[in-house]
């Protein structure tokens, strides 16, 4: 092989998840014989373009597009949330087949997400590109898309922990307003009276209930029913005197 130069690049933090142990102290020492880009090499370790945060050659910060030079030492850190762009109310997501659990319990949280268990990956990174959305899914490979800009590749297997990956991930720990979405389709729930609804409603919980939401989108129906304490013992955990 024809060598044009010879580089290191330290990975830090999160991003050493994607080493699946063939880094050393978290080195990459890479020959490359041809013109390269820093996101094609680092792609090519297996780091999704969005997982990084920002790259640094000595004090000089770099792009994912840079073309690297023989003897380039590059920094490589993961995405931080205190340098995001967006504000943790801005954010929305959109996630794939594999994550529809995850998806219920950020809607319970309040946070814009939407899921498909159809959409195929195509689907999915055109919609993230389109809607400015943060792709969540498990699957390195569509991370790697050319459309996807924004995303997080999903480390745990448990929904449960999956949740507290991503408000901890994300910052979103002061962003958390529950109850306020519909679980089914992802519209923002708004008051309805009860004689408009009444015509809907089972004798039992026509007779013992009086406070109701419906989403405008699909026109589902939601109120105080039994299962309202155990969602409230889900959302208590991300209540912010809980988050301190």
């Amino acid at each position: 092989m024809l060598v044009m130069g010879a580089i290191k690049i330290i990975i830090h933090g999160d991003l050493n998840h994607f080493s699946e142990k063939k880094w050393k102290d978290h080195l990459i020492d890479y020959v490359f014989d041809e013109k390269i880009s820093l996101k094609h090499i680092l792609e090519a370790e297996g780091i999704p373009h969005p997982e990084v945060g920002f790259v640094r050659i000595g004090n000089r910060e770099i792009q994912l597009d840079y073309h690297v030079q023989d003897g380039d030492v590059i920094d490589v850190y993961p995405y931080n949330a205190k340098y995001n762009s967006l504000k943790p109310e801005e954010m929305r997501f959109i996630l794939d087949n594999h994550l529809g659990k995850l998806c219920d319990y950020l809607r319970l949280l309040g946070f814009d997400s939407l899921y498909d268990p159809d959409w195929v990956d195509e689907t999915l990174a055109e919609l993230g590109d389109q809607q400015n959305r943060i792709l969540l899914t498990r699957d390195r490979g569509l991370l790697k898309r050319k459309r996807v800009h924004r995303g997080y590749c999903v480390r745990e297997d448990d929904p449960h922990e999956q949740v507290d990956e991503i408000i901890q991930h994300f910052g979103l720990e002061n962003a958390v307003k529950p109850l306020r979405r519909c679980s089914r389709c992802n519209g923002l729930l708004e008051k309805v009276d009860k004689q408009e609804i009444l015509d809907q409603l089972q004798p039992l919980t026509r007779k013992y209930y009086d406070e109701f939401m419906r989403c405008p989108d699909c026109g589902q129906i939601y109120w105080k029913g039994s299962h309202y304490d155990r969602m409230q013992e889900f959302i208590a955990k991300y209540s912010p005197k809980n988050q301190e």
